[in-house]
């Protein structure tokens, strides 16, 4: 790694405030797991502490980091840290930075500050291979009405996808993955606000400002609707050249071979069933060579 001291003295500080944390925590045993069960991000995230610092329960690091992995794969931020550093360090599991990287990458992208600094201090692989937890949980996204926020960004979702002939459900699965509906999200690749537009993607469709709501809602719909005449109104071509770019999964001939892209399309393409969207034939050319593309993976 390029720098296992600031890695170390970061999880010292995680020990010490999860240890805490956990110390804390009153909930009796029985009604912790019974919310686990529920799948309440939080529990998992204080029974993940318990096994760790054996607080009331017999220390069990694998069990704690299946508990760290299930919430990371529900988008916990925190949960998502605390697994890169344990990846990093090899607590329990085989080291692996590419996989620490890819972790703290997505917390940063939901906006958490400490997984920024630790991006500073690993190296990001295109072939890093994800814990089979993360690749094989059922996405859970946000509900529309789950806070007033989320309400008023389903509502212009509503309001605006029929506009661009794209589907307001496959808008609302591409905002959850993108940004967790933080308006405010940057990504390390600089990708900003719901729909994680880098700044390329939002000159090319006027996007002048990507944290102002309105404006990257519209440059994400121009994008999805340029995508789906361009791929014909297939569904996994376009989310993967989304993650990806257009031009990757013409050169791929098909979903490209990274592990962040076929996560990402699989996460939702498990939520949004429809395979063949409507898509508008005079908004571009179709992809070359089209036909020959490889849907599935």
């Amino acid at each position: 790694m390029k720098n296992h001291g600031i890695l170390y003295a970061a999880a010292a500080v995680c020990l010490l405030s999860c240890g805490h944390a956990a110390a804390q925590q009153k909930t009796p045993l029985p009604a912790l797991q019974a919310s686990v069960a529920r799948g309440d991000v939080s529990a998992i995230m204080q029974l993940a502490t318990r096994y760790e610092y054996a607080e009331g329960v017999a220390q069990d690091y694998a069990k704690s980091n299946e508990l760290y992995c299930k919430a990371a794969a529900l988008g916990s931020p925190q949960a998502e840290v605390r697994l890169g550093l344990i990846y990093s360090s090899g607590r329990a599991v085989i080291a692996d930075e590419g996989v620490a990287a890819e972790l703290f990458s997505r917390a940063a992208a939901r906006g958490d500050a400490q997984a920024r600094e630790l991006l500073l201090h690993v190296s990001r692989r295109a072939e890093t291979v994800m814990p089979a937890c993360l690749d094989q949980a059922p996405p859970v996204f946000a509900a529309p009405d789950s806070s007033k926020d989320n309400a008023e960004i389903a509502a212009l979702v509503e309001q605006l996808a029929p506009q661009y002939s794209v589907d307001p459900k496959l808008v609302m699965a591409v905002i959850a993955t993108e940004s967790s509906f933080n308006a405010q999200a940057v990504s390390p690749k600089n990708a900003q606000g719901l729909m994680q537009l880098i700044p390329a993607t939002a000159q090319r469709f006027g996007v002048k400002q990507s944290f102002d709501i309105v404006e990257n809602l519209k440059g994400g719909l121009a994008y999805l609707q340029w995508l789906m005449a361009f791929f014909k109104g297939d569904v996994s071509l376009v989310l993967a050249a989304y993650n990806a770019g257009e031009q990757t999964v013409e050169r791929y001939r098909g979903i490209p071979p990274y592990a962040e892209t076929r996560a990402y399309v699989k996460k939702i393409t498990s939520v949004y069933k429809t395979r063949v969207h409507p898509y508008l034939g005079h908004i571009t050319t179709p992809a070359p060579y089209l036909n020959s593309l490889r849907r599935s993976y």
